[in-house]
């Protein structure tokens, strides 16, 4: 008799990758996929409705274990909001540089469907950065008044563009241990809010603001 595999989230997590990593693709259907790997089907659904959401899950799980990761050198007064932030998107991406074939087979090419697989981790990635006090930032504290009342939603979308960039960056690094994507990441957090001190990336960011607080108006 075929034993039965004991199923948990991290069960599926390791599955799927296994089998996207030798196929190249998806598998045809849950059911097939369950029945390969000897479990039912109707356990498949106890964590999952389908394989898009294990895919962006895993992008959450990598991020979720970054920030406790982080948690060991992030949990003291010491350490100022920019240090807790690089230093959670360097343990980032060195989990993603761990998992690079499965990462970039789940993201694709495509930046709409990267945009797509990544719309889970977005939440989660704005719930890490609420708890970031953008009031200890030196580069903030040196800027302007109106950067310094940059609004809240505002600032959580470009930060999160700002993580976006650096995957597409680290997807086509080149260098050796993707130490490119390294420099990349610190040099745009040192600089990203003092340039916005330039007075015509500061007329950008005012039509940012008012596209923004137009949006959330209607929310």
């Amino acid at each position: 008799m075929e034993a039965k595999n004991i199923i948990t989230e991290d069960k599926i997590f390791e599955l799927y990758g296994d089998y996207i990593l030798n196929h190249g693709e998806r598998p045809k259907n849950i059911y097939r996929f369950a029945k390969d790997n000897a479990f039912e089907e109707k356990d498949f659904y106890d964590y999952f409705s389908s394989f898009e959401q294990i895919e962006k899950s895993m992008l959450v799980n990598l991020f979720d274990k970054s920030v406790e990761l982080a948690l060991e050198v992030n949990n003291s007064d010491e350490v100022t909001s920019k240090e807790k932030l690089l230093n959670v998107y360097f343990i980032f991406f060195e989990n993603m540089t761990m998992n690079r074939s499965l990462v970039l087979m789940i993201l694709g090419n495509n930046k709409l469907h990267s945009a797509k697989i990544s719309s889970k981790l977005k939440e989660t990635h704005r719930n890490f950065i609420k708890t970031l006090d953008f009031n200890d930032w030196e580069m903030i504290e040196k800027s302007k008044d109106d950067v310094k009342n940059f609004h809240e939603k505002a600032r959580e979308e470009a930060l999160w563009l700002h993580l976006v960039s650096a995957v597409e960056f680290w997807k086509k690094d080149t260098s050796p241990a993707f130490e490119k994507t390294d420099i990349f990441i610190e040099k745009t957090i040192d600089t990203g809010f003092e340039l916005m001190d330039n007075e015509p990336l500061r007329k950008v960011l005012d039509l940012g603001k008012f596209l923004f607080k137009e949006k959330f108006k209607k929310n």
